[in-house]
């Protein structure tokens, strides 16, 4: 009786040791997904850049550990439970887990045109992998990688935090402190084990990414964005009236399209959340789409952003004897890197004059 207990204590505890890289992850993205991503808070990048210590502490005792192992091959191998064996490759596991969820996050939220979005869900794939991963990371190389990945694209974050500016050259050096950081924690560890090189070709592909595009200006965060006819503001509020959609469409708050009056003017606001401290300019880039030519080009208006505001910092900008079509507004930063793109169509058909109208607080 008694031993078949414990045979089956012992098959449930394995079964349990199976689960739990899948239940440390879950728990891990529902946490961050409840606190992070909405204002990219100091105390957010302070907890994640403990994670990334710690992980830089178990790679470094994980590799002493493998080194003293090679030096005492010769002697006979000790034996003892599982999780201490495989436990600092566990903790080391879910300290990646929980920085590649935070950093999926902020990277989403940050994204808002497909490039950028293609490389937040990018990261969610690592995010994902990571899961798989354990026995991999006794080898080195590809733990380097994914330190210094994590490493680059935290410092991304937290540098423009403590200079109080987005320009390309603190994306540059924070990039290549990180890489820098995991070269130096290499160098360090015992026997230096695993190869580097990979780390130096993740910071190259960041680069070129960032001259592409295709990241978004972290650590700029997209709040909203539309266009509308009139805009008042009122108790420290902006509001912007819009075409309420008919009651037939009860899943539309407005209408598909816009409808001007001739000479009317159109107002397009954005709200962007910047840390506190961050003093940047941004631009609207008002475009239209011709089915010959493509998108032709208005010149853009700028406006000075403050970061600290929770809802994001508000800016607007107009303009009037708009040509029907295919039109879209493009929020970007001074270095032409896209924060935001809202399209809308402009109706031929002028604006009602017993049109209903609703008002959209920023």
């Amino acid at each position: 009786m008694v031993p078949s207990l414990v045979a089956e204590f012992e098959v449930r505890l394995q079964r349990l040791r199976e689960a739990l890289p899948a239940l440390a992850f879950f728990a891990g993205f529902a946490w961050d997904a409840l606190t992070l991503g909405r204002s990219v808070a100091a105390m957010d990048l302070w907890l994640l850049s403990a994670y990334l210590a710690g992980a830089a502490a178990l790679l470094w005792l994980i590799g002493r550990r493998q080194a003293h192992a090679v030096a005492g091959a010769g002697e006979a191998a000790e034996t003892g439970p599982w999780w201490r064996e495989s436990g600092p490759y566990f903790l080391l596991q879910f300290l990646f887990g929980g920085l590649f969820s935070a950093l999926f996050i902020f990277y989403f939220e940050s994204s808002s045109h497909f490039l950028a979005t293609l490389w937040a869900l990018g990261l969610g794939g690592l995010l994902v992998a990571n899961e798989f991963l354990e026995d991999r990371y006794r080898r080195f190389t590809l733990t380097w990688a994914l330190f210094g990945l994590c490493a680059m694209l935290l410092l991304n974050f937290v540098v423009p935090h403590v200079v109080g500016s987005i320009s390309a050259i603190w994306f540059v050096l924070s990039t290549l402190a990180g890489a820098g950081l995991a070269q130096g924690l290499r160098h360090w560890t015992p026997g230096r084990p695993g190869r580097i090189r990979p780390v130096w070709g993740i910071a190259a592909a960041l680069l070129l990414a960032y001259a592409l595009d295709v990241i978004p200006p972290v650590p700029l965060v997209k709040r909203d964005i539309a266009v509308g006819h009139d805009l008042g503001h009122v108790d420290g509020a902006y509001r912007l009236h819009q075409e309420k959609a008919p009651w037939w469409q009860f899943w539309h708050r407005t209408v598909a399209a816009v409808h001007l009056r001739p000479g009317e003017r159109l107002y397009c606001v954005s709200a962007v959340f910047a840390p506190s401290g961050l003093h940047t300019r941004l631009y609207h880039r008002w475009s239209r789409h011709d089915p010959d030519t493509g998108w032709s080009d208005a010149p853009r208006i700028g406006f000075d952003l403050a970061g600290g505001r929770s809802g994001g910092y508000r800016g607007y900008t107009w303009k009037q004897n708009l040509a029907p079509g295919e039109w879209r507004v493009v929020v970007e930063t001074e270095n032409g890197h896209t924060v935001a793109v809202h399209g809308f169509v402009i109706a031929r058909e002028a604006l009602a004059d017993d049109a209903e109208m609703v008002d959209k607080t920023f």
